[in-house]
């Protein structure tokens, strides 16, 4: 599949299962999550973004960084948990995203940034089939880190059909 990002590909979790590498894990909820390090652009305190009509509620809208309006994206919100009050652990992660026809810049509100893990394919699981109910398309796997469960996250699978419709002034 020719792709905008070479990490992006039509894949089952098996072959992403097989790449080992470093991960920037963050808390959503008193749970750890995980994304390839490589995609990580910044990490940067809160700070209000500026809304935009007719968008789902867990796009909370843009920020401007630098000169390029990046979509902010709360992770709470998209995965279905209760909204919290943002304190000061709020961090944007900026991460770059894609499908297989574009790539963007996008920032993830977590409660709190966690640590940078190196994980081999020794440490990966696939995540366990839930059935059609549940859907896992945006999980890699599963890692057992330092005595707790890390839940890494394929963000293109997470955001690819929110990035697919963003309104048109921010594609």
């Amino acid at each position: 599949m020719n792709s905008v990002l070479p990490e992006y590909e039509a894949h089952t979790g098996q072959a992403l299962l097989a790449r080992n590498g470093q991960y920037l894990t963050f808390i959503l909820a008193g749970e750890e999550y995980g994304v390839d390090i490589l995609r990580v652009q910044e990490i940067k305190g809160w700070d209000r973004a500026t809304p935009i009509p007719h968008t789902p509620a867990h796009l909370l809208g843009v920020i401007n960084l630098r000169g390029t309006i990046v979509p902010i994206m709360d992770l709470r919100l998209r995965f279905g948990l209760s909204p919290v009050d943002y304190g000061p652990t709020t961090v944007v992660v900026v991460l770059k995203v894609g499908t297989a026809t574009r790539e963007r810049t996008m920032g993830f509100v977590v409660d709190a940034v966690s640590d940078v893990h190196d994980i081999g394919g020794d440490l990966l699981r696939p995540a366990p089939d839930f059935g059609p109910a549940v859907d896992l398309r945006f999980v890699r796997g599963l890692a057992s880190v330092e005595e707790k469960m890390v839940i890494l996250l394929d963000i293109d699978g997470l955001v690819g059909r929110d990035l697919d419709e963003l309104p048109a002034a921010l594609q």
